[in-house]
């Protein structure tokens, strides 16, 4: 399964950071493709692709606060979780993932 996403938390430094690694490794260990852009104190990293984005099953947004360019997943399945939930449950939202996607 292809999973894009982004991850942001109020700071934009730890949180951000530990939620995009935390969902990479769970997807990985799932054996999907994943990829998420971060956006923080310093900017956007790791941009996600229009192309990135249109191939993806489905769309995590791991988010404490308000994002720039969700309007880019419209027409995709998107799950809205806190980085909070990313951090701690990384297997199961991945599990929770393959069920919504049907995959």
């Amino acid at each position: 399964m292809k999973i894009v996403g982004i991850s942001a938390c109020t700071v934009g430094i730890a949180h951000t950071y530990l939620a995009q690694q935390k969902l990479e490794d769970a997807a990985k260990k799932a054996g999907d493709e994943v990829k998420i852009e971060t956006q923080g104190t310093i900017g956007v990293e790791n941009e996600l692709t229009p192309e990135e984005i249109a191939a993806a099953d489905i769309v995590i947004l791991a988010v404490d606060v308000k994002i720039s360019g969700e309007e880019r997943f419209a027409g995709k399945k998107v799950v809205k979780v806190s980085t909070e939930t990313a951090i701690k449950s990384p297997n199961k939202l991945i599990e929770k993932l393959h069920e919504l996607a049907g995959k």
